[in-house]
């Protein structure tokens, strides 16, 4: 009997691929982590998406689920710990969209220092023709040369947004990330420096960190309070990892001089939140990570990675490696859900 693969309804499946493998795939969507243990309870494996979450509840419904493969980078919204317990692979696809996270983040930080949204509406509304909106506009802008950027998480998309920053001519580049050391720093031209420094120092700060406890709402009032009042923040990241209500009053009260944020704590943001009516803030619809080659080249390794550890392959991306273990373990005695599948750990580098 054919392994069955769910796939989360979308126009770049690539149903192709599982084919030409042998495998049997079916789409349902899902709303809610109810729905999701119909649609999943018969998988072998699956691709999923950022809603709705796979929590615990979840895989512990789905005794056959082998291999979730999540689209991106992130895989915040599946529970690792419970998918390890279960000897549940969760497979992302490092690197797929590293540069066009990087570019936003260079897009949107352009944008507010530029004052190009408001610039451009200005002139769409005929009033370069009025001598104190141009004035204003001329005061107002920024340049990036000379000044300090500081970045949150030197991860591949913080490296990248550095070397690109890098062109501008900033004074210094500053990091915070207490998972890199500053030998790995030094290959960027980057010192690594705690948060509260980095805070207070720069002038620009572009957050690229991953959304764990550790970094929920890792910038929140007493960080924001750090700042000075021309801080411009920019969150191409997790919505959670700041503080949207501190931030909205850090906007408020001047203490920092702008923000430009791609992601928010709740996706899609309410049409009627506050922080799209501030003049100083720029919103876009996490779009950060998107492209044409992103969407070419991501569903493609999505779904060989369901594929290459179903036939005892390394996949692309493991984002939790101790299943590996549990897996072992399984196998040595009752191996479950695993009884027939090749052994993928084999071509992994550990």
């Amino acid at each position: 009997m054919a392994l069955k693969i769910a796939l989360m309804p979308s126009r770049y499946n690539r149903f192709d691929l599982f084919e030409a493998a042998g495998f049997e795939t079916y789409e349902a969507p899902a709303r809610s982590p109810e729905e999701l243990i119909d649609v999943l309870q018969d998988a072998d494996a699956a691709l999923v998406t950022t809603r709705p979450l796979t929590t615990r509840a979840v895989l512990e419904a789905c005794p056959k689920l082998k291999v979730l493969s999540r689209m991106g980078v992130g895989v915040d919204s599946i529970d690792l710990l419970a998918a390890t317990e279960q000897g549940i692979c969760v497979c992302n696809v490092p690197g797929v969209n590293t540069a066009e996270v990087a570019d936003h983040a260079v897009a949107l930080l352009l944008a507010v220092t530029r004052q190009l949204s408001d610039a451009i509406t200005a002139t769409r509304d005929g009033q370069w023709s009025d001598p104190a909106r141009v004035s204003h506009f001329q005061r107002s802008v920024r340049r990036i040369a000379g000044h300090t950027v500081g970045i949150v998480g030197f991860g591949n998309i913080g490296r990248a947004f550095a070397r690109r920053i890098e062109g501008f001519g900033p004074a210094r580049i500053i990091a915070a990330d207490p998972y890199v050391d500053q030998s790995t720093a030094d290959l960027y031209g980057v010192q690594l420096v705690g948060l509260d420094t980095l805070a207070s120092e720069a002038d620009f700060i572009s957050i690229h960190s991953s959304a764990t406890d550790e970094t929920h709402h890792l910038f929140d009032a007493a960080v924001f309070a750090k700042m000075n009042s021309g801080t411009v923040v920019v969150n191409c990241a997790r919505g959670s990892i700041i503080d949207q209500q501190a931030l909205l009053i850090a906007l408020r009260e001047g203490q920092i001089g702008g923000a430009a944020i791609d992601v928010s704590e709740v996706e899609p943001i309410e049409s009627d939140n506050p922080l799209l009516q501030e003049p100083n803030c720029l919103v876009t619809p996490h779009i950060a990570g998107f492209s044409p080659t992103f969407l070419d080249e991501c569903p493609r390794k999505q779904a060989e990675n369901v594929i290459n550890i179903l036939t005892g392959i390394r996949p692309h991306g493991l984002a939790n490696p101790e299943v590996i273990k549990t897996i072992a373990v399984m196998r040595s005695g009752d191996p479950g859900r695993w009884q027939g599948i090749p052994d993928f750990s084999t071509a992994l580098d550990l």
